[in-house]
């Protein structure tokens, strides 16, 4: 057999067991052997980590399985999608991994006409079936809104450019120790990398406030510019669409004999309007 490739960024992508989780696994294969197969891509292990180290620290025997994908995004599509079912995550985990997720999907897809990378070049198909946009896409699988998963990209961003200097403050986040919401993280993507350093030094040291208190002598109304202006007419687009969501619904509520029907398209709409609630 072949050795085995360590990518790091695949094996920090997801987040680490705790001491008794891993005491408790180990304990496991060394009785029992190592049940599951490794997975591996072009050689690259991306599922097993916590196994493989095991068997290599009591040289116990294994098996590999080979999986086959087209780039590397893809593969963290598969692994975040395959860990989210497994493990029971923290809010704040599955912020980033739903992050991580749309990033890649992004990055896959070159536009939203139902193209991408991997599509043939030069030539369109007028009849080509249309994909809906990532965040649509996303949102709808996660039952989350289309507003939420650009956040979350946002964090994703932000966490893992501090996870590529610090894996131990990116482990503190994503524990919940970090003392760093959510809104500081998606503050922190547009930033300078000496702006992360400053601020990995305070996670790590705990002194890094959790919420970020308002300047007295600037509380009046600005313009905001770059990525908050970005925010704000993204979320001006989403309040329009849940709008025009709402109108078209009532229509449907009106002309619907169903009851079960009405109030569940209802319930739909309010749902829809408390998450974005919960967002701003």
């Amino acid at each position: 057999m072949s050795e085995i490739i360590i990518d790091q960024e695949f094996k920090w992508l997801l987040p680490a067991l705790d001491a008794a989780a891993y005491a408790w696994l180990e304990e496991n294969i060394v009785e029992h052997g190592c049940m599951n197969p490794l997975v591996l891509w072009n050689g690259i292990l991306i599922d097993g980590h916590n196994r493989y180290a095991i068997v290599q620290k009591h040289g116990l025997p294994f098996n590999t399985i080979d999986m086959e994908f087209d780039s590397r995004d893809d593969v963290i599509i598969w692994m975040i999608s395959s860990q989210i079912s497994r493990r029971n995550l923290t809010p704040k985990q599955l912020t980033f991994f739903r992050g991580l997720h749309y990033n890649a999907e992004k990055r896959i897809i070159t536009n939203e006409s139902g193209t991408n990378q991997h599509s043939e070049v030069g030539y369109h198909n007028d009849n080509q079936p249309k994909m809906e946009p990532t965040r649509i896409k996303l949102a709808e699988q996660y039952n989350v809104s289309p507003i939420t998963i650009i956040r979350d990209g946002q964090v994703a961003k932000a966490i893992t450019a501090i996870g590529e200097t610090s894996p131990e403050a990116k482990r503190k986040i994503l524990s919940g120790k970090g003392n760093i919401s959510r809104k500081q993280l998606r503050e922190l993507s547009t930033k300078t990398n000496e702006e992360i350093s400053e601020t990995i030094e305070r996670i790590l040291d705990g002194t890094h406030e959790g919420r970020r208190t308002q300047n007295p002598e600037n509380t009046d109304r600005q313009t905001p510019s770059g990525s908050a202006l970005y925010e704000q007419l993204t979320l001006e687009t989403f309040i329009n669409r849940i709008a025009d969501d709402f109108n078209a619904g009532i229509k449907n509520l009106s002309i619907n004999d169903d009851a079960e029907e009405s109030k569940a398209a209802l319930r739909a709409l309010i749902n829809t309007l408390e998450d974005l609630y919960r967002q701003i």
